[in-house]
């Protein structure tokens, strides 16, 4: 620039070999006011350009005087110069010297620095799917030809100078997740499967009175429709093929409001000569939230708790069951359904030892059968089933009670009494509670005849080792001939297994019941209330698998992390930075429920049925109030792994959310509105971190978890975290940055999280990995702000809103960036108003 020093950048093509088109791969950032810049960002090859010798790469440098242009097109040519593959590959010193000449002729030098990568790393650039190293594994956990869970890299390479004036290399890649789709998907199929077995379970109640029948009726009508929208839906998902992330324009698309918004994997690799190398992963994904639905009443935290509140209020034809009955019915349920058929075969696998004759195995079987039972007795010994029993025998036609008293089912039934709400569990004294003592009377009796007959057995065939007198011995060998010992133990054990089934089925029933009180009670708020909720919990278990498989992998060859996994599990730390202000408030309530409902989640690994990529899928089962995701793992990775990971050990996830409100909403709610809600959700997440972190240190030595530059003790950062989460201070974002720090610092997994996980949230993520070379690395002050501008104008984050939007700006007006604190601020020329 002849009369000003130039904003200098330099755009990126690559020459097809094959086509001779010029195709443009990257622009650096803008070095503004220097005649002779240093440009900090890096370009590497997509495989669709392999770096061959032959490849011809082309450097244009312009001058940006007016930085607001959207097209590198309209700022000012400097010069520009070709060169090939084959130049790099044999250039000196790393370094290729260059001539760039303009159009009129002028000069000037220029030097691209060779990163020395081989060709093969060059290609795992591209392909750095969050891994583990073990060399016979790579193919079947990598490739981007092959990748079954993470796709669509996108890849981008700094050079940093550090305090000491040495350079790292520093390299950023987003991907896209196939989770975004497939957990949606199968807890869709969950979801229909669960509301269909409970319209089963409501129509064999069997006949009940006019009144609980139309009730019966009803629920089951809602239901119905729940399951129909719900099919509709998993259609529409089943049809889109070839996509891997919701952008967040179809954020409140109805087809899509199971599947997480904007879902994706970063991770940054730094190379530098103080320190080996180091990864830092992070999910970043649209705040969990019903957008179809919409705020205009509030989120899930508030609609529930007026929701419980108009329940108790009003008088609905039923009876009122807490929110806690309700889970214990549910819980009963889920636990009823796993025991009695493991009781039955456990009878059968008794009756196997007996024909083998096998007092080893009868003993073995027997003890496993007898813990069963008493678990499965346990766990109907609640004073709710017996209640509910009570309460469904009145609902039953001809319920008369002894005095002969109008009861208030039969009331209802006649039309002259209206049915009141009952605001207690029923206590009908008149029916015969001495039936339900008799049923738990039989279960023990034949458990105890069993026993006794084992015992027995197992006696006669150690007397019978004993010497036998001659005229007995005819009788021991037929008492003990094969098949013998099952042909005594068969009536008993089939007892035992009819006693059992009665007692589920009478259970089953008085559980049932129950569901249909919550059910009727609900119509129909409770009904819609339970699809936000699952819409909800879809897209936040979507992230959370998301995040543990990227952990579980990165983590696999790590004999610390795996024994804090099945000692402890980990901690999925998600941070916020929606406003308390407007509809964002709704969305936090939402979050909120989510992210709690997680808690209900386990993983197990198992032993994937073959090494292809299409068994390595994570699979989920179970029901809305526990489900189990089991992560599948190759053959010779499997065996790698500790022996109660491999026995199946539920891996436990405990999520917390922090969140801080940045944008302008937040500074009115700040001084005009109400906080409450970010506080109260930042103090009780606080208190389960720090009991996660008091269990962790229990049960796992310290010297266990990751090593860090920092020396700040994980004890003092949760003091200095307490501190904060209580201090009366606006936007107090160093709640995040130290949240963030002790989930790092305990092995856990990060998510970043704002409406749409795109501008926020950039701003978020850059900024934490700017701040992480800075502390880790011992990036030089004097290039923090560049390295910042950098990520933020060129990084992966503006390629993210680039797919989102299709525009590379985000989308700040000058009233929030004046709102903003000024780290999340984003450099000149990357915002403005855009249409989403």
């Amino acid at each position: 620039g002849r009369d000003r020093k130039p904003n200098a950048l330099v755009q990126v093509a690559v020459i097809d070999p094959h086509t001779q088109h010029l195709v443009t791969q990257a622009c650096t950032e803008i070095v503004e006011a220097n005649k002779d810049p240093l440009f900090l960002t890096g370009v590497t090859f997509p495989s669709e350009y392999p770096a061959s010798p032959e490849t011809l790469v082309k450097l244009t440098v312009y001058d940006a005087k007016d930085k607001s242009q959207e097209s590198v097109s309209k700022y000012n040519f400097l010069g520009s110069a070709t060169f090939s593959v084959g130049d790099l590959l044999r250039a000196k010193d790393e370094r290729l010297t260059l001539s760039l000449r303009s159009s009129d002729g002028v000069c000037a030098a220029g030097a691209v620095v060779v990163s020395r990568l081989k060709m093969g790393e060059m290609e795992e650039v591209d392909v750095d799917h969050i891994t583990a190293d073990i060399p016979s594994q790579k193919v079947r956990l990598t490739g981007r030809s092959k990748s079954l869970l993470f796709k669509n890299p996108v890849c981008k390479v700094y050079r940093f100078q550090t305090v000491d004036s040495k350079w790292m290399l520093v390299r950023e890649q987003m991907e896209e997740c196939t989770l975004s789709f497939s957990i949606p998907k199968q807890l869709l199929s969950l979801y229909i499967q669960e509301d269909m077995n409970r319209v089963q379970d409501l129509r064999e109640l069997g006949e009940l009175s006019p009144h609980w029948d139309n009730l019966r009726k009803e629920v089951m009508t809602r239901y119905g429709g729940t399951i129909s929208s719900y099919q509709e839906t998993l259609a529409d998902l089943d049809k889109i093929t070839g996509r891997s992330f919701k952008p967040s324009c179809c954020k409140a698309q109805k087809s899509l409001e199971f599947i997480p918004i904007n879902l994706h994997t970063q991770r940054m690799r730094v190379t530098c000569p103080i320190k080996t190398d180091a990864f830092y992963d992070i999910v970043t994904v649209g705040a969990p939230a019903a957008h179809f639905q919409g705020f205009k009443f509030g989120g899930l935290q508030r609609l529930l708790s007026r929701y419980e509140a108009e329940k108790k209020s009003t008088a609905y034809q039923c009876i009122y069951y807490s929110p806690e009955h309700t889970a214990k019915a549910q819980e009963v349920l889920s636990t009823m359904s796993l025991l009695q058929p493991l009781i039955t075969s456990l009878a059968d696998q008794l009756l196997q030892a007996a024909q083998e004759h096998s007092s080893t195995g009868l003993k073995n079987v027997l003890k496993n059968l007898s813990d069963k039972t008493e678990l499965f007795v346990h766990t109907l010994k609640d004073e709710l089933v017996k209640s509910a029993l009570l309460a469904l025998h009145a609902a039953q036609p001809g319920y008369v009670s002894k005095n002969q008293k109008q009861t208030p089912a039969q009331a209802g039934e006649g039309g002259t009494l209206p049915l009141k709400h009952q605001d207690s569990i029923p206590h009908h004294k008149e029916y015969d509670e001495e039936e339900w003592d008799r049923v738990w009377a039989n279960v023990a009796k034949c458990l105890n005849c069993v026993i006794a007959m084992v015992d027995k057995l197992q006696e006669e065939d150690n007397t019978r080792q004993e010497p036998i007198p001659d005229q007995q011995l005819a009788d021991v060998i037929t008492s003990h001939n094969p098949g013998a010992w099952r042909e005594q133990l068969c009536p008993l054990v089939t007892r035992l297994k009819d006693c059992v089934m009665e007692v589920a089925e009478k259970a089953r029933k008085a559980m049932t019941f129950v569901l249909l009180q919550e059910a009727a009670c609900s119509i129909p708020q409770g009904f819609l209330l339970q699809q936000r909720r699952d819409v909800v919990f879809s897209q936040a278990l979507a992230a959370l698998v998301c995040g543990f498989v990227m952990r579980l992998y990165a983590g696999i060859e790590d004999s610390r992390f795996l024994r804090q996994l099945h000692l402890v599990g980990l901690v999925a730390q998600f941070e916020s930075l929606l406003s308390t202000y407007s509809e964002e408030i709704g969305m936090l309530e939402d979050m909120e429920v989510g992210i709690s409902d997680l808690q209900r989640v386990v993983f197990k690994i198992t032993e994937a049925k073959t090494d292809e990529l299409s068994d390595l899928q994570p699979l989920v089962c179970g029901r809305r109030d526990h489900f189990t995701v089991e992560v599948p793992l190759p053959r010779l990775v499997f065996q790698t792994l500790p022996g109660e990971i491999k026995e199946g050990k539920p891996l436990q996830v405990f999520p917390v959310l922090f969140n801080v409100g940045i944008n302008e909403q937040q500074t009115i709610a700040e001084r005009f509105g109400d906080i409450s809600l970010q506080e109260r959700i930042n103090q009780r997440n606080f208190e389960i971190l720090e009991a996660y972190f008091k269990s962790l240190s229990e049960k796992v030595p310290l010297e266990c978890l990751p090593c860090f530059q920092t020396q700040t003790d994980i004890k003092e950062l949760l003091e200095t975290l307490g501190q904060n989460v209580v201090t009366k201070k606006r936007k107090n974002v160093e709640i995040l940055w130290i949240a963030g720090t002790i989930c790092r610092r305990l092995n856990g997994i990060r998510f970043t999280s704002c409406k749409s996980a795109k501008d926020r949230t950039s701003m978020s993520v850059t900024l934490e990995q700017c701040a992480l070379l800075r502390d880790e690395h011992q990036l030089s002050k004097d290039f923090f702000i560049r390295a910042l501008d950098c990520m933020r104008r060129e990084g992966c984050r503006i390629e993210n809103v680039q797919k989102n939007i299709r525009c590379r700006k985000y989308a700040f007006n000058m009233l929030q960036l004046m709102a903003f604190p000024k780290c999340y601020r984003p450099p000149e020329g990357t915002y403005g108003k855009v249409d989403s």
